[in-house]
């Protein structure tokens, strides 16, 4: 087993080498690819940009984004996937012959571990909610298959698996993951997103089943990390292997480490939960005003403009439980405003706009 695994460990290492000396010149592409492929993006862009022009895609893009980051936290746990930054330093499969210098980048140090990619499969799901639903709308309520929604289901197929591989090959650019980390992300990122294709309970959920749901896949995670460590697995091994590997300590980001993403993606979920159920957004996006066009773009634009600023603060990192806990808090007040008090305050001010034309 070791010995098939360290074979294709040092493929990985092989290709993310040959990329390095031979695209070193699209570094900058693939940095960029890597930044726009975080969830943060989805968050915080397409999130905002989906719910007030098709509500249901934007619900679909959260659930979607947050069950798959945490069934991707579970994997990791149970697979204990290497990263290729610090498994060409320690191991012993290259004894005879010199290991292939690898390069690493501002993005490459990240503290979990490696299998599956993240990225690869939080890109398949997302970008897989955002291709079938607008295959969706140009098929319209009769689901009919003429020979421009044809064109148009390939131009978007094509699309999408070209940001597949762009991903893919960024990850594996910067030494973050081996290829078969991030062949097993695309396919595990598809699988939730359609399965999420026919949950039609979270479209109408209570406040009560979002917090259910929300104690619940916290629990498990923190359920499994607690037993493992009673049969002595520290779930944490990777932190010590990205600190001393890293090439620039600068480089470890706290905010990568599991239980970061676990209550980023946790605030989120329960933030929409608190969102979907308040006063604010049944005033606001369930009246007169949220069928109106102007009203969505309004709500776009501010929402756009509110989070990028917002996405400015940074929570200390000194110390984890602190940080952890303003993670959360932030996290659960993107949904909240981009959902709730955004969209009240919009209908407000056209209100009374309306007010003095009369």
């Amino acid at each position: 087993m070791e010995a098939g695994m360290n074979v294709l460990h040092d493929a990985g290492i092989q290709a993310t080498h040959w990329l390095q000396e031979h695209f070193q010149g699209s570094q900058d592409w693939f940095l960029f690819i890597s930044f726009a492929a975080d969830l943060r993006n989805t968050f915080f862009v397409l999130f905002p940009l989906w719910f007030h022009f098709c509500e249901p895609v934007g619900i679909r893009l959260i659930w979607v984004a947050v069950i798959g980051d945490w069934l991707n936290l579970v994997f990791k746990w149970i697979l204990f996937g290497e990263r290729p930054y610090w498994w060409v330093h320690e191991t012993n499969y290259y004894s005879n012959a010199s290991a292939p210098a690898i390069q690493q980048f501002p993005l490459t140090c990240e503290t979990g571990p490696g299998s599956p990619s993240g990225h690869a499969m939080g890109a398949a799901g997302v970008y897989y909610v955002m291709v079938t639903a607008l295959l969706s709308i140009a098929s319209g309520k009769r689901q009919s298959k003429t020979l421009k929604y044809w064109v148009l289901w390939m131009v978007l197929w094509t699309g999408f698996w070209a940001v597949q591989v762009c991903v893919c090959l960024s990850r594996v650019f910067i030494a973050a993951h081996f290829p078969h980390q991030v062949i097993a992300g695309v396919f595990s990122g598809m699988a939730v997103a359609e399965t999420f294709q026919h949950v039609r309970s979270i479209y109408h959920a209570s406040l009560r089943r979002y917090l259910g749901i929300t104690t619940f896949l916290f629990s498990f995670a923190l359920g499994l990390y607690l037993l493992l460590r009673v049969l002595g697995v520290d779930l944490l091994w990777t932190l010590e292997k990205a600190q001393r590997w890293c090439a620039r300590p600068e480089w470890v980001h706290i905010d990568t480490t599991p239980f970061a993403s676990l209550l980023r993606n946790l605030g989120i979920l329960f933030g929409l939960g608190l969102a979907l159920n308040s006063h604010m957004y049944l005033e606001s996006c369930r009246g007169k005003q949220g069928r109106q066009l102007p009203f969505r773009l309004g709500c776009a634009a501010a929402s756009l403009l509110v989070l990028h600023l917002f996405d400015a603060f940074r929570p200390p990192s000194h110390l984890q439980l602190l940080f952890y806990v303003l993670s959360f808090c932030k996290s659960a007040a993107v949904p909240l405003a981009t959902v709730g008090l955004i969209p009240y305050c919009v209908s407000q001010l056209l209100a009374t706009q309306d007010k003095k034309g009369i």
